[in-house]
This record gives structure tokens, sequence and C-alpha cells, in this order.
């Protein structure tokens, strides 16, 4: 009785031992997740805006949240602190600051007039969005790094917040109700959760050599940028979101002529007498 007693102490401070570790093993690494939490609270932020009526507070904040969400990655694998639960907390900072705000903010700014639709159509985007992110996760590994299956959900995000922006730009004050802003929503949240390829960016690499020309091409973009900030932001967002549907279309239409042109050899080749 007393070995047994003894073996079962023995067992219950093991595994005492083992769950300390466990624990240990388990903490977080704090400097990317603060800034996928200043992503999340930019996210909030613009909700909040969105709700107050302060629409051009609410679109600024999401390219913040944008800018915050890429430099947590960043640090992460420069300092070599990436974990499963940074990519899940990002996943879901992600669907708060990408999803739930500018679904809020194109719901007051424009869809509210249209009642039960307007509100549905926000659903949408939001649902879209988190089956996005889903699918994203994954297929981590899964399909080319090159490329974004569907739109990405910071990328539909944007185009929501750069149209309110542009229309302040020009001029518009307060909400602005029109059917193309539903329309448009309809399109950017179907294209998040198609099977349309987007150019991901990820093999870009801004420290290796390029030509001389192509820092002053830089510079004189980044002058434009800070010249016309509105402008071009939406000029980008809006260009990148059809810049896969565009691209599907020439792939097609590459495909068909050539199809065309194997037909054609074909037949004329048939159709030479054998000698």
């Amino acid at each position: 009785m007393r070995n047994r007693d003894k073996f079962r102490r023995d067992r219950f401070f093991r595994r005492g031992r083992f769950f300390k570790k466990e624990k240990m093993k388990r903490g977080i690494y704090i400097l990317p997740n603060l800034f996928t939490t200043a992503s999340l609270f930019a996210g909030v932020y613009s909700v909040v805006a969105s709700i107050t009526g302060q629409f051009v507070h609410a679109a600024v904040a999401i390219p913040i949240s944008l800018i915050l969400d890429g430099l947590d990655g960043r640090i992460a694998r420069m300092t070599r602190t990436t974990s499963r639960f940074g990519v899940e907390y990002d996943s879901l900072a992600d669907l708060v600051a990408f999803g739930v705000a500018p679904a809020v903010l194109a719901y007051t700014w424009s869809l509210s007039t249209y009642g039960r639709w307007g509100w549905l159509i926000a659903a949408l985007f939001v649902t879209c969005g988190a089956l996005r992110l889903a699918r994203f996760n994954i297929q981590i590994g899964v399909i080319d790094s090159k490329v974004f299956n569907g739109l990405a959900i910071p990328a539909a995000a944007l185009v929501v917040a750069t149209t309110v922006m542009l229309y302040d730009y020009i001029g518009g004050v307060g909400p602005f109700h029109h059917p193309a802003i539903l329309g448009g929503i309809i399109v950017v949240a179907l294209l998040m959760v198609s099977n349309v390829k987007y150019y991901s960016f990820k093999d870009l690499n801004l420290f290796k050599r390029e030509p001389f020309m192509s820092f002053i091409l830089l510079v004189l973009l980044l002058i434009v940028v800070v010249a016309e900030p509105q402008v071009m932001l939406f000029t980008f967002a809006v260009s990148y979101a059809a810049s896969g549907p565009i691209w599907l279309v020439f792939k097609l239409a590459k495909k068909i002529t050539h199809g065309e042109v194997k037909k054609e050899e074909i037949g004329d080749q048939q159709s030479k007498p054998l000698t």
C-alpha cells in the first residue's frame, strides 16, 4: 500500500511539473501581438466612428489598421517570434478590422437607406471576409504563395475605406445613398470567396539591387501619393480589386486564341496531300 501511495504521489508531482512546462511553452510573444492588438483597436475605433457619424475618421482608421497588420507579421518573421497563437489572433483581429469595421462603415454611410437589404449586404461582406480568412488559413503551403486565391480581406476593406475618403475629398458631406455602392459591396464580397487569383507581392524583395531609374520612379510615385492620397489610394485599391478579373479574362482569351491556332495548324496538316 505504501509503495502504491508513493507511486501515485510521484506521478502527481510529475504531472504537475509537466503542466508547468506546458504552460511556459504556451506563453505569447509580446512585440508582434502588440501590433496585432493595435490593429484591432484601430478597427474598433473605426466601428465607433462610423456609429457616431464620423465617416472620414472611420475610413482613415482602416488603412492605419492595415499598416499595423502588415508590421506584426514582418516583426514576427524578423525576430523569429512566429507562433500558432499569433496566426490565430491575427485572423480574429483581421475579421474585426477588415470585415466588421468596413461593413459597419458601408452600412452607416450608404446601405442603411435600403432597410433589410442594406444590413443583409453588410452581413454578406462580413461573412465572405470570414470565409476568406478561414480558407486562407487552411491553404497556407498548399497553393503558390505568389498569388492569393480570391481578393484578400484587407484589400476589400481598403476599397470601402478609400471610397469614403474620395467622396469626402471631392466635397461630399454626410451619407451617400447610391445603388452603385450597394452593387460594389456585393461584387467585392463575392471576389473574396471567388477562385480569382491575385498577385500577393510576397516575392517582392526591396533589399536587392535594382536599376537607378527604378528608385527614381518609386520616389515620384511616393510624391504623387503624398500630394493626392485620397485619389491615389482609391485608384490603387480599385485597380488591385479589378486586376484579378482582368487577369482571368486575359488568360481565358489567351487559351482560346492558342486553341484556335492549334486547330488551324491541325487542319492545315490534314489538308496537305500525302507524298
